[in-house]
């Protein structure tokens, strides 16, 4: 009655695949359990503190384990002086961790690793460490100064990847010009739990306990550390404690395993909250140039939209200075608007540090300046911002990228399964309007803005609440969203999803910036590096607009339009346009 489902995998491989036209699905009249709100299978685990999470984990004579790394991308130890570290009551062994060659992809970053009988031992331990670091290539990271670098790239004609019409001579004519910059900074991940893995090696094989959202990638790469073939490798998923994308890479779960088999017993790692943050793979810093032409009756003409910013793929490849076309298609050359005249650009940009996916990735500087920088045409044209965004949508129809000479990867799926439909977009533009109460009058200093974003094969439009105190300080006290994923399985999952997203879209806008200096990170924890708060989570309500259409993402296509409308919502209570993240309250103060 009870199997695991690696142990049917063999014999379900070998089962026929019926062909579509003879695939017979039950009749929707039928369903029992799609569109369904239904409770989690481990939701009472998870209430009542006996759910497993990767910390969680205990084995037989197991050690304890924390790592010293340098907080500066690709430095290597020059030397170690273990001799106080290994006066630490509980300290077992202190093992050294090869560093990977840059680019470092899922390798682990290298260090000095104490074992102990704890992990608070291990910790008091690693404080004794005496090491010198080379610092390498990357010593001089300043944010400031890169942040110069790629907004003077950005005011330059960068690579061509999307040109349709003639945006110059558009812009030439225009009754009215709009232009504008935007930055985005670096960002970290910061689950609620730390990463943590537990390995245990033995006979040329290795079994691990974590929290990872890739397994396969897990897999892989413990087996390449290891030098030891994948099926000697055993993955055992606990729950997340939070990922955002962090925990799809793996480094952490390679570290354990090498310790692991390094100390000859079964080793438990915890990384600290500073671990986490200082050596992230971070969230892309991004500059952004935007240009808008209008006629006189404010009709936009002509878009010219330039995007400069690390790819992530320098994390895996060298000599890597512009983005792919799938980081592209995430709020640039996606662009869905019936302008006649459009040109996309990229300017080229070196990364300095691990880049890694975040949730929503590229589509966060994107969609907060796509979002913005259509609010601000509308000002411009002097009409309300919901009208003007069904305007700019026009009439309903698919955007046909790859026809107008746009390299286009629509997230791996088909684009004839998945197109880009303004009618969807425009639904949920009309929807959130409606159940925001769009249209009502606000007191002083308050304001609502809007925008609309797609991304993950998901359209998303959201209205921000907002009041600024005299002080300059923001509190956004509703978040509406209106959300087309196509066809949903458990509508309560989706939700949870959306009000998830509105939360950690907050942080980004008002409170979380990563810096660097002499190539760390300057931010190491929550006393300097800010997230949301439980006070400061708006009123949230999420509209699932009905649809038939093949499923869509759900965690991660809140984020984009959330940021872009609150800031929207700021210069509607204040007069005051916000292009730089997050939100410098001091341009708020009434004065």
């Amino acid at each position: 009655r009870r199997v695991a489902y690696g142990a049917l995998a063999a014999a379900a491989a070998r089962q026929p695949v019926p062909g579509r036209d003879k695939l017979h699905l039950k009749d929707e009249g039928t369903w029992r359990y799609i569109g369904k709100s239904l409770p989690i299978v481990d939701l009472d685990d998870i209430v009542h503190g006996r759910a497993t999470y990767g910390i969680d984990v205990v084995l037989p004579r197991m050690t304890y384990a924390s790592i010293e790394r340098s907080a500066v991308y690709g430095a290597t130890l020059k030397s170690v002086d273990s001799t106080e570290t290994m006066k630490v009551p509980g300290v077992l062994h202190v093992v050294r961790i090869p560093a990977a060659p840059l680019p470092a992809g899922f390798q682990p970053l290298g260090g000095i690793a104490v074992v102990a009988t704890s992990t608070w031992a291990a910790m008091q331990g690693r404080r004794k460490l005496k090491l010198d670091w080379d610092l390498g290539p990357n010593a001089s990271y300043d944010s400031q100064t890169y942040r110069k670098a790629l907004e003077d790239t950005a005011r330059q004609p960068g690579k061509i990847v999307r040109n349709n019409g003639d945006t110059a001579a558009a812009l030439k004519r225009a009754a009215h010009h709009v232009s504008a910059d935007y930055y985005v900074p670096h960002l970290a991940h910061a689950a609620m739990e730390p990463l943590a893995a537990t390995a245990s090696y033995a006979n040329g094989a290795v079994e691990v306990w974590t929290a990872t959202q890739n397994p396969q990638q897990a897999r892989t790469t413990v087996a390449q550390v290891l030098g030891v073939q994948e099926p000697a490798v055993t993955i055992n998923v606990t729950l997340l404690g939070g990922g955002f994308g962090r925990k799809s890479k793996p480094d952490y779960v390679a570290e354990a395993a090498f310790l692991s088999r390094e100390v000859g017993a079964p080793v438990k790692l915890t990384w600290t909250r500073e671990d986490d943050v200082r050596n992230d793979y971070f969230h892309a810093v991004c500059a952004q140039h935007m240009e808008g032409g209008l006629d006189a009756q404010g009709k936009t003409v002509a878009w010219l939209h330039r995007t400069v910013f690390p790819s992530i793929s320098s994390t895996f490849k060298a000599d890597v200075r512009y983005g792919a076309a799938g980081e592209l298609g995430q709020g640039v050359t996606d662009m869905p608007y019936d302008i006649a005249n459009v040109r996309c650009e990229n300017g080229a940009a070196s990364a300095h540090t691990r880049i890694g996916w975040y949730r929503s990735v590229y589509n966060i500087p994107h969609g907060f300046a796509l979002g913005s920088f259509v609010d601000e045409l509308a000002a411009t044209a002097r009409q309300d911002p919901v009208q003007h965004l069904l305007t700019l949508l026009g009439t309903p129809r698919h955007v046909d990228l790859h026809a107008l000479g746009v390299d286009y990867p629509n997230y791996g799926a088909s684009i004839d399964e998945y197109p880009i439909d303004t009618a969807r977009y425009a639904a949920v533009v009309r929807a959130v309007a409606v159940r925001s109460g769009w249209s009502t009058a606000l007191p002083a200093r308050h304001g609502r803005g809007i925008a609309v974003h797609r991304s993950f094969l998901s359209y998303v439009a959201a209205v921000a609440h907002v009041q600024v105190a005299d002080d300059g300080s923001v509190r956004v006290t509703r978040v509406d969203l209106a959300v087309d994923c196509g066809r949903i399985v458990n509508p309560d999952r989706v939700i949870a999803q959306f009000e998830g997203a509105v939360v950690m879209a907050l942080g980004n806008t008002l409170y979380s910036e990563l810096s660097f200096r002499n190539g760390a990170s300057e931010q190491s924890n929550f006393t300097d590096y800010q997230v949301a708060r439980i006070d400061s989570v708006p009123e949230t309500h999420v509209y699932i607009v009905p649809s038939d259409a093949p499923p869509g993402g759900v965690g991660e296509p809140g984020v984009p339009p959330t940021s872009a409308a609150i800031c929207n919502a700021i210069f509607n209570a204040t007069g005051q346009r916000i292009r730089v993240l997050p939100v410098d309250t001091s341009l708020l103060k009434r004065t």
